[in-house]
């Protein structure tokens, strides 16, 4: 059975800014729990990279056709670590881009990023807010089923806060530094 998981983030930033952290897939590990020690194994890079205007050189971005192979610790104090390769499908700048789960834990893990411009509901400031959609499979059949409902959700809701904490946290300091430069 399928499941969908769907997270929103407002960030005070431009949607070239956000899209262009999103895109760099050296950015991945950093969003990620420490625990988890996230490392960017392999990647096949498509297209080159490309200048941005919120960054002091070229901004790698992960097109599509992008490959790549991350692995991690799937749970806390795990000797072993585990493989996860993804493939970007669809890449559309400063609007979307969608990555499968090709190798990994799940039966099916199909996710996009999407970023629009959005005013704050609070200060009506402009900015940007970032989607994540997840359609999702466990294996296992009703096991798994039982399993995303006792554990997994819950997992996914939980690093979604995280990586919201982070990326509010990465992104003024990449902001800052570029005003800095400015």
């Amino acid at each position: 059975m399928r499941h969908r998981f769907r997270k929103t983030q407002w960030l005070p930033y431009p949607v070239e800014s956000v899209f262009a952290f999103f895109a760099n897939p050296a950015n991945l590990p950093k969003l990620m729990p420490y625990w988890q020690q996230v490392r960017l194994e392999e990647i096949e890079l498509h297209p080159a990279p490309r200048k941005s205007a919120f960054s002091s050189g070229a901004t790698v971005a992960a097109g599509r056709g992008t490959r790549m192979t991350l692995s991690f610790r799937p749970a806390r104090l795990s000797p072993v670590r585990s493989t996860w390769v993804s493939l970007i499908e669809d890449f559309h700048w400063n609007e979307r881009f969608c990555d499968r789960q090709i190798q990994g834990p799940f039966r099916y893990w199909r996710q996009c990023h999407r970023v629009q411009a959005w005013q704050s509901e609070q200060t009506s400031e402009w900015g940007t807010l970032l989607i994540d959609t997840i359609e999702y499979e466990l294996p296992f059949g009703a096991f798994g089923h039982f399993a995303n409902r006792l554990a997994v959700r819950r997992m996914l809701e939980n690093l979604f806060e995280h990586r919201h904490r982070r990326t509010e946290e990465l992104l003024r300091e990449i902001n800052a530094g570029v005003e800095s430069h400015a």
